[in-house]
């Protein structure tokens, strides 16, 4: 189950440095991210954002498993932009404490 929701994302990666996503989607088991200039295939980043509605970062290990083109208008003109997918291999920083306080607690999602 993926929910659609929009929000800023840090991604660090040793080759790539820092740079900002905005995330289009997620799920239990990845991400999936509009950046200006899309990473490899392959490539292990770490990445760090907030779930909307919680105080707490969550910081994350993922590796980019697919590239995308999100087609769009702007009024009557077509745009385009790219993205990637990410899957998470590992979740970083009071694991425990987070996955306790978030992930088990209902909320609304719209």
């Amino acid at each position: 189950m993926r929910f659609d929701k929009t929000f800023q994302v840090t991604v660090f990666s040793e080759l790539f440095g820092e740079m900002r996503a905005i995330a289009r989607n997620i799920s239990s088991t990845g991400i999936g991210l509009e950046m200006h200039e899309p990473l490899p295939l392959g490539t292990v980043v770490t990445i760090r954002f907030s779930i909307p509605d919680e105080r707490t970062e969550l910081c994350m290990r993922a590796e980019v498993k697919h590239h995308y083109c999100f087609n769009y208008n702007v009024g009557e003109q077509a745009a385009a932009t790219r993205g990637i997918g990410l899957r998470f291999l590992e979740l970083l920083e009071d694991s425990e404490d987070y996955r306790q306080t978030t992930f088990t607690r209902r909320r609304n999602i719209h």
